[in-house]
């Protein structure tokens, strides 16, 4: 008997149609002698929807209550799911996250799930039941409910496979796999059959939307074999493991990008020790996140331009902390809300030569200018216009030989 984790998300149910799906795919798992608990998002656009709805309250609407109203979404999906389960004559049960309980710390709409409650659970699934938990959410030592950001249910996933100790976590979705870029930007881009905790967290940070970055960092903490499969079709799906058990024939495993970035230069920055950390301490207070960096220092060495990267979304609130900021003396801000940032990722990048030069001459043979660069050990970033995005993804697809 195997112990498994089914996560659908919204598009897998999004209709009472695809509930109905969802439930023949667990019904035929079950029926093979697995236990299974199953994890479920809110039905596809249901999230949005909700958010619109507080908004027509009020724009700034109280958090608190915004998570209780948003965790209603997976809830309806539980019960939705539970009851075309009990149609098919199965011992099905939804648990909300208060009942189980799913216990988080954290601020509202950013908390990270801390433990859950494993007996009643365990105890219904020996009496061959099937077990319906709602993702995104849990409730905080105080008895509030909290959600725990966009895409949560992955990490909902991951949390119930670790603390339940099943033997897999499979994560169905719209597509049948991880693919080596967008397939829907690209339509030669190829499913990956296997790739590494390390790549997958690459990809996923960088703009790929198959899993969320956090729950495949859990993932890879503690060793939870994952597999990423479609819902609409049976195809294998891309597994996910250590890198000991994957092959590094390529240097570059997938191209990712990520549309929503903008960039801010700060010019004629007095250069003294501890100026960066009181340019970016405000940003982190703010919970602003800075992604890349970069110092040019002056030829007198008296001043520096710095240039550093931020989600599109905290651009205004971010140049307001910059101009608030009493600390630092600069001459002038400049910045650049219509950027993309474009990123090859591959485990084979380390002990391949080259990598860095192809990938430059690629986007120079295409006439796209490099805003800034970012570099690790299994990833290269830059930043170039958004007018670009298209025909970077498909030159560096090309080149690296992922078509």
């Amino acid at each position: 008997m195997v112990k498994k984790v089914l996560k659908f998300g919204g598009t897998s149910v999004g209709s009472i149609e695809r509930i109905h799906h969802v439930a023949q795919i667990i019904k035929k798992e079950h029926d093979e002698g697995n236990q299974i608990i199953a994890v479920v998002s809110a039905m596809a656009g249901k999230t949005n929807e909700l958010i619109d709805l507080s908004k027509k309250i009020e724009e700034n609407f109280d958090k608190r209550e915004l998570d209780v109203l948003l965790s209603s979404g997976e809830q309806v999906t539980c019960a939705l799911l539970a009851g075309a389960l009990i149609k098919l004559n199965l011992n099905a049960r939804s648990w909300l996250n208060w009942q189980i309980p799913i216990l988080t710390e954290g601020d509202h709409s950013n908390a990270r799930i801390i433990n859950m409650s494993i007996d009643k659970i365990n105890n219904f699934l020996q009496e061959n039941g099937v077990v319906i938990i709602p993702g995104f959410q849990g409730i905080s030592k105080d008895g509030l409910v909290t959600t725990i950001g966009r895409g949560g249910s992955d990490a909902t996933a991951v949390a119930v496979a670790k603390i339940f100790d099943t033997d897999c976590c499979e994560i169905y979705t719209d597509v049948d796999g991880v693919y080596s870029t967008d397939p829907n930007k690209i339509p030669v881009a190829k499913k990956i059959d296997k790739i590494s905790y390390d790549e997958m967290l690459e990809l996923s940070s960088l703009g790929a939307k198959v899993m969320q970055s956090s729950a495949v960092q859990t993932a890879m903490m503690y060793n939870i074999p994952l597999e990423v499969k479609s819902t609409f079709t049976n195809r294998e799906g891309t597994k996910i493991f250590e890198r000991e058990n994957i092959d590094y024939s390529k240097s570059v495993t997938g191209v990712a990008y990520s549309k929503d970035d903008a960039k801010i230069t700060l010019v004629g920055v007095e250069d003294k020790p501890g100026v960066a950390a009181n340019i970016f301490e405000p940003l982190s207070k703010a919970q602003i996140n800075v992604d890349m960096v970069i110092q040019n220092i002056s030829s007198d060495e008296k001043t520096t331009d710095i240039t550093f990267t931020i989600k599109r979304d905290d651009l205004t609130k971010t140049k307001e902390i910059l101009k608030q900021n009493k600390r630092i003396k600069y001459k002038n801000i400049t910045y650049n809300n219509k950027v993309s940032k474009i990123s090859i990722v591959g485990a084979g990048m380390v002990s391949t030569p080259g990598v860095t030069f192809r990938m430059f001459k690629g986007l120079a043979e295409k006439k796209i200018n490099i805003l800034a660069i970012s570099t690790s050990e299994i990833k290269l970033s830059v930043i170039i216009d958004e007018k670009n995005t298209v025909e970077a993804i498909k030159q560096l697809h090309t080149i690296f030989d992922l078509d």
